[in-house]
């Protein structure tokens, strides 16, 4: 369930989503500025990012 939960707050705010997996590391950051050359490449890394975890 909680990956449910953090997969949603990946599609609507992708940092928040690999925050709540990893908290303020390294990709977090690398996901900060996928989202801001678009939003689709910060979703698709932070759905990866939790899905491997």
């Amino acid at each position: 369930m909680g990956d449910f939960i953090r997969i949603i707050c990946a599609v609507l705010l992708p940092p928040l989503g690999v925050f709540l997996q990893v908290g303020f590391g390294i990709d977090f950051w690398i996901n900060i500025l996928l989202t801001l050359f678009g939003y689709i490449p910060g979703i698709i890394h932070a759905v990866w990012i939790i899905a491997k975890k």
